[in-house]
């Protein structure tokens, strides 16, 4: 069993999803369910979760409708406005629908000490009793104030998405090193190989450019704590999904396929064991 802990789906809006611009055709289109099945079966994925990708109760919505009408669809991970009077109200609301796993913020279009006001931690502070994971994506820059965190909420389930988006074309920055390695001491925070081919300079890269990035990574949260995510469709700016796989699939010694292809991801989003 394999399953993909990282893609999103969306109908393209050029005037919301304005993140997407001219530069980036290949993903100024609608991708649902229907196009990520054929390419999850053809590459022996069995299922995954859905992440926001816009910052409306709409997207939540929407992401729960798909996995509603997509069985291989395990989990949501949703947005409500975690700095709201009615947080709580709202995270009540979504969490009746079983699919609904955890919550994102697009904290990477924020300041960098985002993550330190009273309001979004007061947010982060109800997301355990409804049994909700918060996913954190950052640039490496903002990992000070993820450490500051995920260090106030020992008992929140954390994941880094993207491993904070170094900068894989320049080579490894100690900064970024230093900063995974203290994140990685707090063992409610797990950490998804996703998102690092649309982070090399022109979008593109040869294999052996994330083989630093992953041994940072492996070295500090070990194979307990890594989930294998495509960040499919944004990844197909640099690559198709079968080369994204292959990375971690040739990276990953095959003794931990498992864990961080499948189990990690189970655990992690609390999903029915019975896929």
């Amino acid at each position: 069993m394999r399953i993909d802990a990282h893609q999103h789906f969306w109908k393209f809006d050029p005037v919301r999803d304005a993140w997407i611009d001219e530069s980036m055709q290949v993903i100024r289109k609608d991708f649902l369910p229907s196009d990520l099945e054929p390419i999850l079966k053809k590459n022996n994925v069995d299922g995954c979760i859905a992440v926001q990708a816009d910052q409306s109760e709409a997207e939540t919505k929407f992401l729960l409708d798909m996995a509603q009408n997509n069985s291989f669809i395990k989990g949501v991970v949703g947005w409500v406005d975690l700095m709201s009077d009615s947080v709580e109200d709202r995270l009540a609301h979504f969490s009746k629908d079983k699919n609904l796993k955890g919550i994102r913020h697009i904290v990477q279009a924020e300041p960098n000490d985002f993550m330190l006001r009273s309001d979004f931690q007061n947010g982060i502070s109800k997301l355990r009793q409804f049994n909700l994971t918060y996913d954190i994506l950052v640039f490496a820059e903002q990992l000070p104030a993820a450490i500051e965190l995920v260090e106030k909420f020992p008992e929140q389930p954390f994941v880094l998405d993207h491993i904070a988006k170094p900068k894989i074309s320049e080579g490894l920055d100690k900064k970024w090193k230093a900063h995974i390695q203290e994140l990685a001491k707090y063992e409610n925070v797990s950490c998804k190989l996703s998102g690092m081919v649309t982070e090399t300079k022109d979008f593109k890269w040869n294999g052996e450019a994330f083989t630093p990035f992953l041994d940072v990574v492996f070295n500090s949260f070990g194979e307990d704590r890594l989930l294998y995510g495509s960040d499919w469709p944004v990844c197909l700016l640099s690559s198709p999904y079968e080369s994204v796989i292959k990375i971690i699939e040739d990276y990953v010694p095959k003794e931990y396929h498992t864990r961080i292809f499948y189990q990690n991801t189970v655990n992690f989003y609390s999903l029915d064991e019975n896929l």
